[in-house]
């Protein structure tokens, strides 16, 4: 990690949706917390804590909390705490999404305005939410991110309903720099190549696509969490304070191929 030294100590960092070790977010949180950040962690509800205390632990997280953005309240009381404890934030990281599996695997044509609905506000619109509460603790500044994918620019085969709700994430974040870009709040999506993890895993032949990915891609290889980790704790720091309303594709060049 001596790429980077300490360049967050000192900074507040929530992150939003570690599922287990192999989860993006888990990856982010790992990296930033290596180069000084102190971390606020939130799981999914009382299923998933188990898999997420003991990563917190490790991590030496402050602030430990359920958050389900499904569930009126929930995030707003994630915030209410960092307040209370620790009067403002500098970083806030989402790496959330889902879709109701009969909509996930079939053809978007087919989907029901419900799973769209539902899909649209836990993937996207939670992320505005987030953005919303994180404004007015980040008075001196400080960074927003989302986490995206490829298919919500060009269209991937088995993405399906993901594509145009990716689209609107993306959309969100160039929107919102612009509006908080005059507080020194910079935002960011993140979209990094195929990943073994369980969000993906429901995915319709994603075996395949990730083989296809690592013949396809410049480099050769798969990224891994840490990749990605590497990349927001960068977006985090003061060496990327003038960039802003970025997609950063971390994905061993993958997107660049026809």
């Amino acid at each position: 990690m001596d790429l980077l030294g300490s360049a967050l100590k000192g900074k507040r960092a929530l992150v939003l949706g570690i599922a287990n070790e192999h989860s993006i977010a888990y990856g982010c949180a790992r990296i930033m917390r290596r180069l000084g950040a102190e971390l606020a962690v939130t799981y999914l509800n009382e299923k998933a804590r188990p898999h997420v205390e003991p990563l917190a632990e490790a991590l030496g997280a402050g602030i430990f909390a359920p958050c389900d953005v499904s569930r009126e309240g929930e995030l707003d009381a994630v915030f209410a705490r960092i307040e209370k404890e620790w009067g403002g934030l500098d970083v806030a990281l989402h790496s959330i999404a889902f879709a109701p599996k009969e909509d996930l695997q079939g053809r978007l044509v087919d989907s029901s305005a419900e799973g769209f609905k539902l899909a649209m506000d836990i993937s996207c619109h939670s992320f505005i939410r987030m953005a919303r509460l994180a404004e007015p603790l980040m008075g001196s500044g400080g960074t927003l991110m989302a986490m995206s994918y490829h298919g919500a620019d060009k269209v991937v085969p088995n993405y399906n309903l993901m594509g145009p709700v990716k689209a609107a994430l993306e959309s969100a974040v160039r929107y919102l720099a612009y509006e908080l870009g005059p507080k020194d709040i910079r935002v960011h999506a993140v979209s990094p190549g195929p990943l073994k993890t369980r969000a993906a895993s429901g995915l319709k032949d994603f075996d395949v696509l990730l083989s296809e990915a690592t013949q396809r891609a410049p480099i050769g290889e798969l990224v891994d969490i840490d990749d990605v980790g590497l990349t927001t704790a960068f977006l985090a720091t003061p060496f990327a304070r003038r960039l802003t309303g970025m997609t950063v594709y971390v994905d061993g060049g993958l997107s660049i191929m026809a």
